[in-house]
């Protein structure tokens, strides 16, 4: 048995945090300053995290590298299947012609610039965000409003703004599985809370992003189709992320609201002829019914097939062939002690092989069906899996290696220490819970990443102000969205999807600082709201 230890360094918590804080640092600089690839700066932090247990908290060799194996584990399985397998779904898309007629479909149903950018840049962009994430949103949509007659400022700005509402739900809602993973609290409870924060922030976002483009002149020619986007949104995104779950809380809520917008506009047409000075209309070709049907085929495949993986019945029969079993020279080997948990304690390790219950499963299947349908022949499809497997290798290797140091910084106690530290803020925490998950994500431009290094210790310093775990936790997540939008990783893709000139990069970072600032704020005081004016409302 090894016993953890939180002021290793000269029996001092302000110290010993300062020590403990050197990955993370480690990481953010390496990306942030030295513009290292996120794959190189995640084995920077996985290094810096060894030395740390090694040489400060004195974890022994062979309990440490059992920690990273196992994050690593979980990162690859169910995390990166997850990922691998909706990047499979989007490439059949692609690769059959079949994305393109969606994009038509979308972009021809109105001229007006505003209408365009509800439609496009927040209620598509959440839709592809809900279907792969990483980056993909913001650079379809963008290229799109730029095909469409945006100037590429405005595309790139617009779609990075709109991209806030649906992340904390992206890629068939990955952030929120690894929160449950890192922290071992209730996926359900999770996914409650997390919605319970965006929702109100989702309901004014349609809104922001027409006074953004024109002010309020702009907007009261649209409103009724602005309040319609957000109140659809927000409704199916707590809707769904309350009542089932994670995984299908982007796709359901972007698929309803481009549904409602499109019913709105046979029966209303703004009065006033828009442009704001963003470039003349571009009209995309049309398609049939039926060609549009096959086109959204992999999408309703999916949303079929993760329903049918959340009905009770049918997951314990796909759970009939989980495999659990303790990880090797881990599970109960790492006692953690007092101020972290209430009494001594081991640290148990479970690992659950779940292959066919996994909701990345349902997705390759979506995916495989949809092949079949498409008449992708089975050469084809396997070099889709193959150039898949090719183009997210280093993702996967990111991914193994934020979660391997995540997990790392959990059993040896490092993460414990952060987290006392952190309370020395007080009731201030909710506010700036959600600002750490901001940092996170401005920093590494993942959520899923942000909610890896962070996760543990808010439930950590949570669990010593004696506040709600899980909605720190959540708050987590949810404060992280707004810092997408200034990350490095998101302005270099909406500058190239855009085709905007180099020099115009760092005009775009100041252009959404100022709003990323603002809405992190704004859910900074929504937790605050659910910490201590409506705890009964959170999970």
């Amino acid at each position: 048995m090894w016993h953890q230890v939180y002021a290793p360094v000269s029996g001092s918590l302000a110290l010993s945090a300062l020590v403990a804080a050197f990955p993370i640092f480690a990481l953010l600089f390496a990306l942030g300053v030295f513009k290292v690839p996120s794959w190189k700066a995640s084995l920077i932090g996985l290094v810096s995290a060894m030395a740390l247990a090694f040489f400060v908290y004195g974890m022994p060799a062979p309990l440490m590298g059992s920690a990273v194996l196992y994050g690593a584990a979980f990162g690859l399985f169910p995390i990166g299947w997850i990922v691998f397998s909706a990047i499979v779904l989007y490439r059949v898309a692609v690769e059959t012609g079949k994305f393109e007629i969606i994009k038509d479909s979308v972009g021809g149903i109105t001229g007006d610039k505003r209408l365009q950018a509800l439609l496009i840049a927040f209620a598509f962009g959440a839709f592809l965000e809900g279907g792969s994430g990483f980056g993909t949103p913001v650079a379809v949509a963008a290229a799109m409003l730029a095909g469409l007659g945006f100037s590429p400022f405005y595309a790139a700005g617009i779609c990075l703004l709109a991209n806030t509402a649906p992340v904390a739900f992206g890629a068939i809602g990955i952030p929120v599985i690894t929160l449950a993973g890192i922290t071992n609290l209730s996926l359900r409870d999770l996914s409650a809370d997390v919605g319970r924060i965006c929702a109100p922030v989702s309901l004014f976002i349609p809104a922001y992003l027409v006074m953004v483009m024109g002010g309020w002149r702009a907007l009261s020619g649209v409103l009724p189709a602005a309040v319609l986007c957000g109140v659809v949104f927000a409704a199916m995104q707590f809707v769904i992320s309350n009542y089932f779950g994670p995984y299908l809380t982007d796709i359901v809520g972007s698929i309803a609201t481009i549904g409602g917008l499109v019913l709105l506009l046979r029966l209303w047409k703004p009065k006033d002829n828009y442009d704001g000075g963003h470039g003349a209309s571009v009209t995309p070709p049309r398609h049939s019914a039926g060609a549009i049907l096959m086109a959204w085929l992999p999408y309703i495949l999916l949303v079929v097939f993760v329903s049918l993986w959340g009905i009770d019945d049918v997951k314990k029969i796909l759970s009939g062939v989980t495999r659990t079993f303790p990880w090797p020279n881990l599970h109960n080997l790492v006692i953690r002690e007092t101020p972290a948990v209430s009494k001594a304690a081991p640290y148990a390790a479970i690992y659950a092989f779940n292959w066919l219950a996994a909701s990345g499963t349902s997705c390759f299947l979506a995916a495989v069906c949809s092949a079949i349908i498409l008449r992708v022949s089975v050469g084809r499809f396997l070099k889709i899996v193959a150039a898949t497997s090719k183009q997210l290798f280093f993702s996967m290797v990111t991914i193994a290696s934020v979660l391997g140091l995540a997990y790392l910084m959990n059993y040896c106690g490092a993460t414990a220490t952060l987290g006392l530290a952190f309370a020395a803020t007080g009731v201030m925490f909710p506010f700036f819970s959600a600002l750490l998950g901001w940092m996170g994500v401005f920093l590494t431009g993942s959520d899923t990443s942000a909610n890896a290094l962070f996760g543990n210790l808010q439930v950590v310093t949570a669990n010593k102000l004696h506040l709600n775990p899980v909605l720190m936790a959540a708050s987590n997540s949810a404060g992280g969205v707004m810092g997408k939008m200034i990350s490095l990783q998101s302005i270099a893709v909406a500058a190239a999807a855009t085709g905007m000139k180099a020099e115009d990069e760092a005009k775009l970072f100041r252009f959404t600082m100022r709003h990323s600032i603002f809405l992190a704020a704004v859910i900074g005081l929504v937790v605050m709201f659910y910490a201590y004016v409506a705890p009964g409302l959170a999970r």
